[in-house]
């Protein structure tokens, strides 16, 4: 079950990278700014610019889903088997209102998937384990560590 520490790490994360099987067995891995919990069972995702994934989905509806709040230092995996959803599903509809909201009209959204969760692993920071890490005293340093590592990139 997808608890609300799940949905704030998902919420929080603004990036998704989902892991798929290609037709000749490889792993494909893919990054969505999309995903989003659909309800306690489910999260989706729009194919915005995804062929690879949906057509490896289409071959093979295995999928995790790794999401990682960076600043938190900690996430989850979600694996599952998804579902591709058209434009007249419920699921398409609620997903694309979300990404119009988001990005404003004529925002491209081909298909929404939808994962049905059936196994939930936690992803942690060997600094929670090693390092006597808080999550506060995290979330303090990585937002430093991002602020810092912005301005380096300002001077470039």
């Amino acid at each position: 079950m997808i608890d609300a520490d799940m949905r704030l790490i998902v919420e929080a994360a603004k990036l998704t990278f989902v892991a798929t099987v290609r037709p000749d067995g490889s792993p494909s891995l893919s990054p969505k700014a999309s995903a989003r919990v659909y309800d306690d069972e489910h999260i989706a995702f729009m194919n915005i610019a995804s062929p690879g994934t949906i057509e490896n989905l289409t071959a093979d509806p295995r999928i995790e889903m790794n999401v990682v709040d960076i600043f938190r230092r900690r996430g989850y995996r979600f694996t599952g088997t998804a579902a591709i959803h058209d434009h007249e599903s419920p699921v398409y509809q609620w997903l694309h209102r979300w990404l119009l909201d988001l990005n404003g009209p004529g925002y491209p959204a081909h298909e929404a998937v939808l994962v049905h969760v059936d196994r939930i692993r936690p992803i942690m920071s060997p600094a929670y384990a090693f390092g006597g890490a808080e999550e506060t005293g995290l979330i303090a340093e990585w937002s430093k560590k991002y602020q810092t590592g912005q301005s380096e990139m300002e001077k470039m």
